[in-house]
């Protein structure tokens, strides 16, 4: 565990991400890959949390888009990260990795309630700890949740899968002569509106000092290379 200069992290997963080359839904294969990314660094001793968004199911925002209330949309949407951190969960213990999911609105047959000091006891011991629900109140989204359980559980950094490799002055995408930063400020960030987390959420962790690392999950070695503390993405971080 030496090579690591990260020794507890949280993961931010999208939603979306887990469907893959699909339309909606869970394509298995997707959670398959995740686990074989990160499964060296849990063979490694590495202590690791994960927040899994829910927009692959339902997203409470588009819910209210189409006159849906919005607390009862995002009610919906935080069932939906239920789903997909049991599917994560199913998939890292058919892998030989053991975790847990924690949510933060109880349901006691499929999961445990979140508790701060026993979610770091999970940690202590080896178990892959997944948490579910977002922060269980309406109006924050999974960005939010990971910010605030990175900072509860005392990660070291929180980093954010992402489909790019890292925060750009502009979409990479349409803007091919865009600037990649290897590290920003939380309040560059915040001033310029960049499209890295919501403002709640770069707020939370710049009041408490968690570095925010933005890379590409994908490729075989890229979590590795990020736990590694090597330039892979872009890392937010104090003035």
């Amino acid at each position: 565990m030496s090579d690591y200069k990260y020794k507890r992290v949280l993961l931010k997963l999208s939603g979306e991400a887990l469907m893959g080359s699909n339309d909606f839904g869970i394509d298995p294969t997707v959670p398959e890959k995740i686990a074989g990314y990160i499964e060296p660094a849990y063979k490694a001793n590495v202590q690791i949390a994960i927040v899994v968004g829910g927009g692959n199911i339902f997203r409470g925002l588009s819910g209210a888009a189409a006159g849906m209330d919005r607390a009862q949309g995002d009610n919906m949407g935080m069932l939906a990260t239920v789903i997909n951190s049991l599917a994560l969960q199913d998939t890292f213990e058919r892998n030989g990795m053991q975790s847990r999911v924690m949510s933060a609105i109880e349901m006691h047959q499929v999961s445990e309630t979140y508790i701060r000091r026993r979610a770091i006891r999970h940690l202590e011991k080896k178990r892959i700890t997944i948490f579910a629900a977002g922060t269980g109140n309406p109006y924050f989204t999974t960005d939010t949740a990971a910010a605030l359980r990175a900072c509860e559980i005392g990660a070291e950094v929180l980093m954010k899968a992402t489909k790019v490799d890292g925060i750009y002055d502009a979409d990479p995408v349409t803007h091919p002569d865009a600037k990649k930063y290897d590290t920003i400020t939380y309040t560059d960030v915040l001033m310029r509106g960049l499209q890295v987390m919501d403002g709640t959420a770069t707020a939370l962790c710049q009041d408490n000092h968690m570095p925010i690392m933005v890379f590409n999950l994908n490729g075989r070695d890229s979590f590795e290379r990020a736990l590694r503390g090597e330039s892979v993405g872009t890392t937010v971080v104090d003035e």
